[in-house]
């Protein structure tokens, strides 16, 4: 099978459920470990603490949108973005196979 996905450590898919407050409002968001790891990165690298980045992000998207529509699916879409552009960065990473070579 596929060990690149079958072999990760459990913890990158467990989800945690995160508390915070946007726009005034207390809310949770629950997501898998590795897009916590990835939006705390994300933050890190825009030099804010992750509850600034998410609430930066909510109310640009308010703005743009005029509503925010399943907010946790909008952050697993924002890391997919990230990590697809980091990969690009990194050509030795695209270099490496995703399947086995039996399939």
């Amino acid at each position: 099978m596929c060990h690149l996905f079958s072999h990760q450590p459990q913890r990158n898919y467990e989800s945690q459920t995160r508390s915070l407050r946007i726009g005034g409002h207390c809310t949770s968001i629950r997501l898998e470990m590795s897009f916590w790891d990835t939006l705390e990165e994300i933050a890190a690298k825009e030099g804010m603490s992750l509850a600034k980045f998410l609430t930066t992000l909510y109310d640009e998207v308010l703005d743009h949108h005029g509503e925010v529509n399943n907010f946790a699916s909008l952050l697993r879409c924002c890391c997919l973005i990230y990590r697809s552009q980091s990969a690009t960065a990194v050509p030795e990473f695209q270099s490496q196979p995703i399947l086995d070579a039996a399939e």
